[in-house]
């Protein structure tokens, strides 16, 4: 192929493929451009010095050809595309990936809603507590069940102090109560919620859950205004006005009297749900809290009474959105968050409220 023929061809390519094509049959390792470059070794001087600047000369006028060829197709296509292809920017925007609010967390708000229309506060504490707190103080000697090592996670000190009372991994909320009782004066009214940890894992239990618990403390407080306020804050929480309570004589070491309450179920689309009485379920703990607990906390029970409740906030949001495995809330599967979840700026409100 002459040298002129070359150039002619490049300006001649059509399209980018074609383009290549030729560069490849003329600058490649098997082109004709290259197999003149090879072939200079094997000339005598004379005949190298004048093939060298003509072989060298056309290399360069080719390179520049397919450069200027290249860059003119580049431009055409991409002034078909400009002519061709367009944006509606009439349509909505492709919806981008966006996080959304756990169920423990969207319920947590709601819970803390309902209560703060009844005058509670929120109080917190340190998840790694002190014996006292975590049981001493809650009228839990030093032979309870629930201190020992099966039940409860201790932790190990770690400035190595073997004498020094291990603490434990808080196994309920009841510690941020005496820690209130200790540190303000009374009344108190004041909600609980946090993450607890207990020796335990099935189906509706784990080692972390978390639970929510309440207190109030002031004269002349009874069993009517815990069972008043239970049935206040089932009935918001549920959104339903046929929730009912059974209150069921129990033992708890930091109540006397105490109370496992039951609410009604009923059967709506083949679904368990809470609401009339066709049948019982139990949903939380409670009772007049104990004289020997308000005495630890330096409180006269002679003067000073109240009432105290406690239920898991992962249970609610089960029964409440009709989940079935407790687990499935700490397994991190997003395919379940998307399901369960909840949009940050969609979340649901309490329909209700809290009637006076």
């Amino acid at each position: 192929m002459a040298d002129s023929e070359i150039i002619d061809q490049i300006r001649a390519a059509t399209d980018l493929a074609a383009l290549d094509a030729l560069r490849v049959a003329v600058l490649g390792k098997s082109g004709s451009i290259t197999a003149q470059l090879k072939s200079l070794g094997g000339m005598s001087p004379d005949e190298r010095a004048s093939e060298a600047p003509r072989i060298h000369a056309l290399r360069e006028a080719v390179t520049t050809a397919l450069a200027e060829r290249k860059d003119a197709l580049e431009n055409a296509e991409l002034e078909q595309k400009l002519a061709t292809e367009f944006v509606d920017l009439s349509l909505p925007a492709p919806e981008r990936a966006s996080g959304s609010v756990h169920p423990v967390s969207q319920v947590m708000d709601e819970l803390a809603e309902i209560f703060a229309d009844m005058g509670f506060s929120v109080a917190e504490g340190p998840e790694i507590e002190e014996q006292w707190f975590n049981f001493t103080a809650l009228n839990m000697p030093e032979a309870h069940p629930a201190r020992a090592m099966q039940d409860t996670f201790y932790a190990r000190r770690i400035d190595g102090d073997a004498a020094a009372e291990a603490h434990v991994l808080r196994t309920h909320t009841s510690p941020v109560q005496i820690r209130a009782m200790t540190s303000q004066a009374p009344p108190l009214r004041l909600i609980a919620p946090g993450r607890v940890y207990r020796s335990d894992s099935d189906a509706t239990h784990t080692p972390m859950f978390h639970q929510i618990e309440g207190l109030v403390i002031d004269k002349g407080i009874t069993l009517g205004h815990l069972k008043w306020t239970l049935e206040t804050f089932l009935k918001a929480f549920f959104e339903r006005d046929d929730v009912v309570l059974r209150m069921r004589p129990s033992y708890f070491p930091f109540t006397e009297p105490s109370a496992e309450v039951d609410v009604g179920w009923s059967l709506e689309k083949g679904r368990r749900v809470v609401g009339g009485c066709e049948g019982w379920m139990e949903v939380l703990g409670s009772g007049m809290v104990h004289p020997k607990v308000i005495a630890n906390c330096g409180l006269d029970p002679e003067e000073w009474q109240g009432f105290a409740f406690g239920t898991g906030v992962d249970r609610l949001a089960m029964l409440k959105y009709g989940m079935s495995d407790l687990r499935a809330f700490f397994d991190g599967d997003l395919r379940w968050l998307r399901h369960y979840g909840f949009r940050a700026l969609d979340v649901p409100t309490l329909s209700g409220g809290v009637g006076a």
